[in-house]
């Protein structure tokens, strides 16, 4: 059950001494969201900072966010916390190794804020701000910040208009609530095109042949994702080890602009979790398929048109897991 705005903004008017986690691989939704709340705290008093269990560092396109300076390695967190808050992240297990502060802080009588949008999340907080329905968990910070009375400033509003450029992919999938806000976010100072370039459109020249490599091997299924069509690519480490994280995971907003498929699938080659190969998945719809119940099936999860998961095994294992997946989901 979701907690009232009233309450949280109650429990964030009182806290002096704030952690704010995002989930491994963070997106400019879990570190624009916990970034802009973390900016509003700090303001109104409060020792503020913000992290991720992985990678090792921040990406570079995010960088752009962290204006202030409050992100901080796991080694530099304190041993405890009064108040912990994750943003955009359903299960503690998506926290990585930083999980484990969750039940510690539980445990030493602090307080756990949950705010997220995934239809997954398992309200494994205290306190939870959950709306499935909203398009980004900077919606909900946003609305947070509001029950505060607090101000926007360029800096704020820099991080939740990230967040709603890209889990919208360039506000395709916004409704007008989520413009109206946007509209708001740039009159409070952002500039939407050096924003829009530098987590979209900016890449290094190396992903380019990253790239051709990478495509020359896309295999499209006219009769797969139940007959609507498939189409996927592999990512291999070895095609991965010349760009960055952000080159890899733009993979998939390519591949999926095929035009004669519903479902597309990026296979992203990571370290092992056993002696065999291991695939970071994503997954794209575009109207028809429930691809989060693929995901589910999977051990993953995400949105009905936008999900993930892992598998291991070879890229064509994977992929016979993931084709059987996709004829047993739920169509929309």
């Amino acid at each position: 059950m979701s907690t009232s705005l009233a309450d949280v903004a109650t429990l964030l008017r009182e806290a002096r001494d704030v952690t704010l986690l995002g989930h491994v691989n963070p997106d400019a939704d879990a570190i624009g969201g916990a970034l802009a709340l973390g900016l509003a705290l700090r303001a109104r008093g409060a020792d503020v900072r913000v992290s991720f269990a992985e990678p090792a560092e921040l990406p570079e396109s995010l960088r752009i966010l962290d204006a202030e300076g409050l992100v901080v390695p796991p080694a530099e967190l304190p041993e405890s916390e009064p108040l912990l808050v994750a943003v955009d992240t359903p299960a503690v297990e998506r926290l990585g190794v930083l999980g484990e502060r969750v039940a510690a802080t539980k445990r030493a009588g602090g307080s756990v804020l949950v705010i997220d949008h995934h239809p997954s999340n398992t309200e494994y907080g205290t306190h939870n701000v959950i709306d499935v329905e909203a398009e980004a968990s900077v919606v909900l910070v946003l609305r947070i910040l509001d029950e505060l009375g607090h101000e926007l400033d360029a800096n704020i509003a820099r991080c939740l208009y990230a967040g709603l450029l890209t889990d919208t992919s360039g506000f395709r999938r916004a409704g007008g609530d989520t413009h109206r806000m946007a509209a708001r976010l740039v009159e409070a100072g952002v500039d939407a095109n050096v924003v829009s370039y530098e987590l979209m459109d900016a890449h290094p020249f190396a992903w380019l042949p990253m790239l051709a490599n990478v495509l020359s091997g896309a295999r499209l299924e006219s009769d797969g994702a139940q007959g609507m069509g498939l189409v996927h690519a592999v990512v291999t480490r070895e095609a991965a080890s010349t760009v960055r994280f952000e080159e890899v995971e733009s993979v998939i907003d390519v591949v999926r602009a095929t035009s004669e498929a519903e479902v597309a699938i990026v296979l992203k080659e990571t370290e092992p979790r056993t002696a065999s190969q291991c695939w970071t998945v994503s997954l794209r719809a575009k109207s028809a398929i429930d691809v989060s119940a693929v995901a589910k099936a999977c051990g993953g999860g995400g949105h009905r048109l936008a999900a993930g998961c892992t598998i291991d095994g070879t890229a064509d294992e994977a992929l016979d897991v993931l084709r059987k997946a996709l004829a047993d989901a739920p169509r929309l």
